[in-house]
């Protein structure tokens, strides 16, 4: 297992990257949309077992800049991340109501470059609230940023926390998919395989 640093002239940084063997476990990449800070996390693992990270950024984009360009930039390093890592699902979380407006709307407008960027790869794209999220992977819905990292700290292994909070939040949600969404999926994918079979006998 080896690990690396850098930054690349692109935007983002990488802050560390393990390499694993072939699996069976679900590869998912997960994204806290932020217009200035945007945190992915990519996670591999199975149902009701222990993960493992694979990778985890943060996209920057400058305040300073006009809004097209920051969403075209963000939109260009995330399809960059999905084709590089290859996950088989892309987790999103849900953009909710909050006091500032104009916060919301920068959230709301980088996920929606975020569910983008996985639908365009032809990836299933799942969102989900951060109750959810807390709920999946510390057991309450009510935990802070600070349990959540703890939490996934302790879950991936790490010998330090993920560092900004927002690729915390971005390795939190993959492991709530993997834990939720890719049970469901799979679920889904059994029921029909089985009502193709029944329907061909």
């Amino acid at each position: 297992m080896s690990g690396s640093r850098e930054r690349s002239a692109a935007g983002y940084g990488v802050e560390h990257t393990y390499v694993l063997g072939e699996g069976e476990a679900l590869r998912v990449l997960g994204i806290d949309p932020g217009l200035t800070r945007c945190g992915v996390g990519v996670v591999e693992g199975v149902p009701g077992r222990q993960c493992t990270l694979l990778a985890y950024y943060v996209v920057y984009t400058d305040p300073a800049d006009e809004l097209p360009g920051r969403l075209l930039r963000l939109d260009r390093e995330l399809s960059e991340l999905v084709a590089r890592h290859e996950p088989e699902s892309v987790a999103v979380e849900r953009v909710f109501s909050q006091h500032n407006v104009r916060t919301v709307m920068g959230t709301a407008q980088a996920s929606a470059v975020a569910v983008l960027a996985g639908a365009r790869a032809g990836l299933p794209v799942e969102t989900y609230t951060p109750s959810e999220v807390k709920a999946a992977v510390t057991g309450s819905g009510q935990a802070d940023k600070a349990q959540i990292t703890a939490m996934v700290t302790r879950l991936l292994k790490l010998d330090a926390p993920p560092r900004p909070a927002d690729a915390a939040d971005a390795l939190a949600l993959a492991i709530c998919h993997i834990w939720r969404g890719g049970t469901r999926a799979r679920l889904a994918a059994a029921a029909k395989l089985a009502a193709t079979r029944r329907g061909t006998r």
